[in-house]
This record gives C-alpha cells, structure tokens and sequence, in this order.
C-alpha cells in the first residue's frame, strides 16, 4: 500500500492542476508536444514557486473525453509532458489521463518519475458524459502495478465522481463507497462537488474521513475563500480553477491567484 502523504511529503497539502494543451489526436489539438511540454512547465513552476506541494498533470482539454482505449500518441505525449514537469521542479507529480486512462496514467507515472494516479472509476459503476461506466477498474488496475513494478506508486480513488449521475448506487452512501473503495486497495479517497469548480460538500468529506483510514482529499470546488476551511477536515486539497486566469480552468496558471490561495490557506 503506497503512502501518498508520506509521498508528497507534508500533512495538509496543496494539489495544483497543470492542465496540458490538447493532445495529438483531439479535437481542439493545435500545438507541438514540445510546445505543450513548454506550457506545462512554465505552469508546473509557476505552482512550485506559489507554494503548492504537489502537482497533478491532466489531459483536460481533451475535450470530448472519449471512455478508455486511448492511443499510444496519448501515453507518449503525456510522457513527454510529464518528463519535462519533473525535470523542471523538486515537488512531487500525479497524473491523470481522461477518461478511464489509469492505466496509461500509471505508466506514464512510472515512466516519468511521479508519485501518484488520480482514477475516477475505481470502484462501482456509474453514468458519466462518456456514457454508462459499467466496469470498475480497481482489480485490473492494481495487478497492473503489480506487473509493472510500479507498486510505490499511490492510486488516488474519486468517490461519486464529479460530472456523473449516481443513480445506480444511489442505494450507498459515499461513505459506504469509501469503505469499498479501502477494502479493493485504494491508497486515497477524492470527495468532490458535482462538475470542475463545483463546491464540495464538506459534510461527504466528514463522513468520508469517518469511514477509512486513508486520506481524504477534496478533488474541486477550492478557492482562496474556502481553502483554509476544508483544510481543517481533509488531508489535502486539489486546486484547478481557481488558481487559473479569470476563474476558470481552461486558461492558464495565474501565478498572483495561486499564491493568494496559497497564502490564505497556510494562514487560516
């Protein structure tokens, strides 16, 4: 069982996103990967220098996601990317490859030196924008690390995850999915609001550390006003939006918003 606290290295830690460019292959792909790889840098250093712990890098201008399956150009650009963002600051590196891709999320890790996987679909079925998710991937998931050799690796788990109906485990309380979740081998639980920027509920984050032993971290809806807050009742916070120009995750870092959220977490 990998340690992701142990592996970021502080308690209460702060998560920044680093959004890569559309890959080769996606609908809105327009620039080099050596171009993307320039980008997520400057972004990954602009999120060291603020004070983050950590960074998670993320196709999510793949927009429109497509399930599972993804190409080899998908797993060699992310490599790329992500081999150029370790080189480039001392702060631990997650990935995550949408959607369905914690497989090549986990090699791309393994490859390129980083310290954990963020996976949406680790246990239960559920409806996404994809579609009907019908197959939880934990048990292929976790004999693929084995295989690879890649077991120091932590794999983040999303509970209920966001821009999803639950309706077919509506029966179960996200608390009873982080029980399953720690029994399948999950190394951290992700609570968060219903979309990207959606607040979380902070009472699901309670009930969540109620129910397992590993750490919660709150996987949206975070900004500069709210961070200290969820700070006191999870073990980390992943921060996208807010720490981006205008608000919004689709622009890039803004160095000035990520050292106010920075700040005004450390100082609450």
């Amino acid at each position: 069982m990998a340690d992701l606290m142990q592996a970021i290295g502080v308690s209460k830690a702060l998560i920044g996103m680093v959004h890569v460019g559309a890959l080769p292959g996606a609908p809105q792909h327009r620039s080099s990967v050596t171009e993307l790889a320039q980008q997520a840098v400057v972004e990954a250093r602009l999120l060291a220098d603020a004070g983050f712990d950590a960074v998670i890098v993320e196709n999510m201008h793949d927009v429109p996601y497509a399930h599972g399956g993804h190409g080899p150009e998908i797993t060699a650009a992310m490599t790329r990317v992500a081999v150029a963002v370790r080189e480039s600051v001392a702060i631990p590196m997650g990935i995550q490859v949408l959607s369905g891709g914690e497989r090549e999320a986990l090699a791309v890790a393994h490859a390129a030196g980083g310290s954990f996987i963020r996976c949406e679909n680790f246990v239960y079925a559920h409806v996404a924008d994809e579609g009907l998710l019908t197959k939880a991937c934990a048990g292929d998931l976790l004999r693929y690390r084995r295989v690879i050799g890649a077991e120091g690796l932590s794999v983040c788990c999303d509970l209920k995850k966001k821009h999803a109906s639950h309706a077919i485990t509506a029966d179960l309380s996200i608390g009873e999915a982080a029980h399953a979740a720690e029994f399948f081998g999950a190394d951290a639980m992700i609570v968060s609001g219903g979309f990207t920027g959606g607040a979380v509920d902070r009472g699901d984050v309670r009930e969540v550390k109620a129910a397992t032993s590993r750490p919660v971290l709150v996987g949206s809806g975070v900004t500069a006003e709210t961070a200290a807050g969820l700070l006191e009742v999870a073990d980390a916070l992943i921060v996208g939006s807010a720490i981006k120009a205008n608000g919004h995750w689709s622009q890039p870092v803004d160095g000035l918003r990520a050292k106010e959220l920075v700040g005004r977490a450390r100082s609450g």
